[in-house]
């Protein structure tokens, strides 16, 4: 019983410290992105049966693989974590969760995400997921190593977040990987759209960075021109959606509210950042990035179905 208590509050601060609700960052647009690859044609060409269950291994999988890079990061990073004032609180440095308990954590959430993928073979007969899910849990979970040498970390999560889109397309229909420009061009949209607001997401932390020699933009490059960067990675986000906009005849007047939507928001987003910097990041950060992951992904997948 001692042994199911604590199991169980250690899991209550997983789930706190990984903050599993922002899974929707990037799930709208894995939902977005499987939709297209079951309908091509679509709500006629879609199998509603077998995308349902489709559609949950999609979720459980994107679920399975944020728990397991939040927590691969907060084990790399805790040392570095314990030093700073804004992350001293977390659950590892803190004392909270051992660093024993993370990692059997993480590679449950592993186990699980693996899993899950195979799934994916016994009912549809897909082997790319299963086969692609080590290389992928690699990938997502190398985040915290590369602030340690390059400024190019921002985009490695960037990166991290984009393959999304392409692994839910993978793991319904691969052929659509092929057929359908619009579903890379969303990854492209996801890959700047996050690294841009990661950017903006790591001036919180920009003299700890520098004192601790980390290679994040606002570290090397200052506040001024880090910005400029992340504005430039944006403006790319909206070309990407400007273009699957153009070329996927299924998006329609929904899917362009959408976009202008995301304009609008990260401008917002931009201009509350220079107006009141980090003191407003719940607002920047979570709040806005939420409302564009969900809007954008809602509002695709019901122009891609209603036409």
């Amino acid at each position: 019983m001692t042994d199911l208590r604590s199991i169980a509050l250690s899991g209550r601060e997983v789930a706190g410290d990984v903050k599993i609700a922002h899974s929707v960052f990037a799930l709208p647009f894995a939902l977005l992105a499987a939709v297209m690859a079951a309908a091509p044609s679509g709500l006629p060409s879609l199998d509603r049966g077998r995308f349902a269950t489709q559609a949950l291994l999609v979720i459980a999988a994107m679920v399975a693989a944020r728990t397991a890079a939040m927590l691969a990061n907060r084990i790399l990073d805790h040392r570095i974590d314990a030093g700073n004032p804004r992350t001293a609180g977390r659950a590892i440095p803190s004392g909270r969760l051992s660093l024993a308990g993370a990692t059997g954590w993480f590679i449950a959430a592993g186990l699980v995400f693996v899993g899950v993928t195979a799934g994916f073979w016994g009912v549809t007969g897909n082997w790319w997921p299963l086969a692609l899910s080590v290389p992928v849990l690699a990938w997502i979970s190398a985040y915290g190593l590369f602030k340690r040498f390059t400024s190019l970390c921002h985009l490695w999560l960037g990166a991290s977040l984009a393959i999304s889109p392409v692994a839910a397309a993978l793991a319904v229909d691969p052929a659509a990987l092929g057929s359908q420009p619009a579903i890379w061009l969303l990854a492209a949209m996801v890959l700047t759209w996050v690294a841009g607001f990661d950017v903006i997401y790591a001036l919180q932390d920009m003299e700890v960075d520098r004192r601790d020699g980390l290679h994040s933009m606002p570290s090397r490059l200052g506040p001024g021109r880090a910005l400029l960067v992340s504005q430039g990675l944006h403006g790319l986000s909206l070309a990407a959606l400007f273009l699957a906009l153009r070329l996927d005849p299924r998006f329609g007047p929904l899917f362009a509210v959408g976009v202008a939507l995301v304009g609008l928001l990260l401008v917002i987003e931009h201009a509350t950042v220079r107006h009141w910097g980090t003191t407003r990041i719940s607002l920047t950060f979570f709040t806005l990035n939420g409302v564009i992951s969900c809007v954008l992904g809602g509002l695709g997948i019901a122009d891609v179905l209603m036409r």
